[in-house]
């Protein structure tokens, strides 16, 4: 075995499949584009309103593959994971067009914030369906597929409130809490075909219309000292498609936010 053997610049993902919730915009469709960029066949879903014909165009231009034609290796898909039955339907649409499923990226997410004694039920209902009930439907419905092929990858966008204080995103931190603990359930039992990590990003991306004081804040709360990027997540991801021994691990993405 050769050197370039042990450590290839790049791993094509040539003739697999890859899922990714809320694909669309922000942090997932950068992780679409990453995996696009190996060689992946896409598919994402996506809410009204976002731009999923400018996405679906935006991964098969950075498709490297080019047989069939690009555009037949991307596949975007309507979902909110609050319908029943959505993620059942969404994971066979995706076998019916590829055949296969190799990687789920469940990043769909809601940021929900209110002081304690303000959070409605209905508001605790909607971060749980979202946050935690969609990645363990999604996961449910995705696994039995990779079972059968003998090998899969799911991954499970969590964030620093599964480990931190957050006043006033209680329920926001609880969901993601418990996608930790879902992560590392599932990677026993799914072992040793399906492997199961998460990812904690910090300040990754700030959100639209965020003051220059939002932007200093997070700055000063990163041992580096700046705010990260979308890329920093997707670079992660192609990490874990590469390490077939990693699984049950959760990789903080925060610029070393978590120490301080």
């Amino acid at each position: 075995m050769t050197e370039s053997d042990l450590y290839p610049l790049t791993t094509s993902l040539a003739g697999q499949v890859a899922l990714v919730t809320g694909g669309a915009v922000r942090v997932g469709r950068v992780i679409c584009l990453a995996l696009a960029s190996r060689g992946a066949s896409i598919a994402f879903t996506h809410l009204p309103g976002e731009p999923a014909e400018e996405t679906a165009a935006a991964i098969a231009a950075a498709l490297t593959r080019s047989e069939a034609g690009q555009e037949a290796h991307v596949l975007a898909l309507p979902m909110d994971v609050r319908e029943l039955g959505a993620a059942q339907r969404t994971v066979a649409q995706v076998i019916e067009r590829f055949g296969r499923l190799d990687i789920l990226v469940n990043n769909a997410s809601v940021w929900l914030r209110a002081p304690f004694l303000e959070i409605t039920p209905d508001a605790w209902q909607t971060a749980l369906d979202i946050n935690l009930t969609g990645p363990f439907l999604m996961s449910q419905a995705a696994a039995p597929h990779m079972l059968r092929q003998g090998a899969g990858l799911i991954i499970n966008i969590t964030d620093l409130s599964a480990y931190q204080t957050w006043r006033e995103y209680a329920h926001h931190s609880v969901t993601k809490a418990g996608l930790v603990a879902l992560t590392r359930v599932m990677a026993a039992e799914l072992a040793p075909a399906v492997r199961v990590n998460a990812i904690a990003p910090g300040t990754v991306l700030l959100p639209e219309g965020a003051t220059e004081a939002k932007r200093r804040w997070a700055e000063n709360n990163s041992l580096l000292k700046r705010v990260g990027r979308p890329e920093d997540v997707a670079r992660t991801v192609l990490f874990l498609a590469d390490s077939d021994f990693a699984t049950g691990a959760v990789y903080f993405i925060d610029g070393g936010r978590a120490l301080v």
